[in-house]
């Protein structure tokens, strides 16, 4: 709903959230927003607001043109960092913050915004080195209460209807980047083998990716696995917590990643992982202790560092509760979010 014109008059930050699709930077945002609304007046513009922070339209935004007090416009999108240098330009009295994620070299578009924002954050030491200007480096977090172990994994794998005794899973958007592909190709090894565990792969498939999706559900069929390797689709967000919470082992397969959200979600839910040098896994993982690190889009060393802990669960399990201790200790939702309001006050 529009915020009030009290609320407005006092207002610290707008949060864009400017993406039809939803995706793992729309994640991030929803997940940290709510944080950052305790510590200051905020309000969301944009769809897939989350509960906890205030809604704002275009008719509160027009409100606020030529406002002496400063405001705060945290982009984490070219469209949205365009749309904040466009509004200051015109008289909104903006400071521009872009977080970015990405391990690449940037556009020339994408480097003459950068150049424009006021402040900017990384969430990797990585993603920094590609940005030419200096950069606060702050890591995603996770809110390990909502991502948090359950008080009883079998009744949680149980409650799924799946066969078996445990759960292997792979989530996020069914496409080679994420690496499903490499996921399915370990499991058809693998599961033949271990025939207490189900595989499953939850996240949407694009219309883009029908083909290769269905390339991948030719080889499950012909593995004779259809019923152990399980494609949910997409899921509401509100139930994704719970499927964290029915897994064993997570995989994080991603061929290359920005950050890789998921890692830290299946960890915060005590899920032992095995995850690609992808994204922010090298800053995660202490390798060997709270994951297993592997080569992107290497089935071989998937299989390899997967099986040990499929032939011993318990083991698994010992392995997730390091990974949830190092979570809670260094990637808390609450560290992030005071973090980025250090970054803010150096603004306002």
């Amino acid at each position: 709903m529009p915020i009030e014109n009290n609320f407005a008059g006092d207002l610290q930050l707008i949060v864009p959230n400017l993406h039809r699709r939803y995706s793992g930077v729309t994640a991030t945002n929803r997940m940290v927003a709510p944080k950052l609304a305790k510590l200051l007046r905020s309000a969301w513009f944009g769809s897939d607001a989350p509960d906890g922070i205030a809604r704002m339209g275009v008719a509160d935004l027009l409100k606020l043109w030529r406002r002496r007090a400063p405001l705060i416009w945290h982009a984490r999108r070219n469209n949205e960092m365009i749309i904040g240098v466009v509004l200051r330009s015109l008289g909104w009295p903006l400071k521009l913050v872009f977080t970015s994620a990405a391990q690449r070299h940037h556009t020339w578009i994408t480097r003459w915004l950068i150049r424009r924002m006021d402040a900017i954050i990384a969430t990797s030491d990585i993603s920094a080195s590609f940005l030419k200007r200096e950069a606060t480096v702050i890591p995603h977090g996770v809110d390990t209460d909502r991502y948090a172990p359950p008080v009883d994994r079998a009744a949680a794998f149980a409650e799924a209807g799946l066969p078996g005794r445990y759960a292997i899973g792979c989530f996020g958007r069914v496409r080679a980047q994420k690496g499903t592909d490499v996921f399915v190709d370990a499991m058809c090894r693998l599961l033949p083998r271990y025939p207490d565990f189900t595989a499953v792969i939850v996240g949407a498939i694009a219309v883009e990716q029908t083909a290769f999706a269905n390339e991948l559900k030719k080889r499950i069929e012909a593995a004779g696995l259809r019923q152990r390797i399980v494609i949910t689709g997409e899921v509401p967000i509100e139930e994704v917590p719970r499927w964290y919470q029915r897994l064993t082992i997570y995989a994080f397969t991603s061929r290359n990643e920005g950050f890789g959200l998921t890692l830290i979600e299946a960890m915060s839910a005590g899920a032992a992982l095995v995850a690609s040098r992808a994204g922010a896994a090298e800053l995660v993982v202490e390798d060997g202790v709270t994951g297993m690190l592997t080569p992107p889009g290497d089935a071989d060393a998937l299989v390899a560092a997967l099986e040990p802990l499929m032939r011993d669960p318990s083991s698994a399990t010992a392995m997730g509760a390091r990974g949830r201790a190092r979570v809670v200790e260094k990637f808390s939702l609450d560290a992030e979010a005071n973090r980025i309001a250090a970054v803010y006050r150096t603004l306002v």
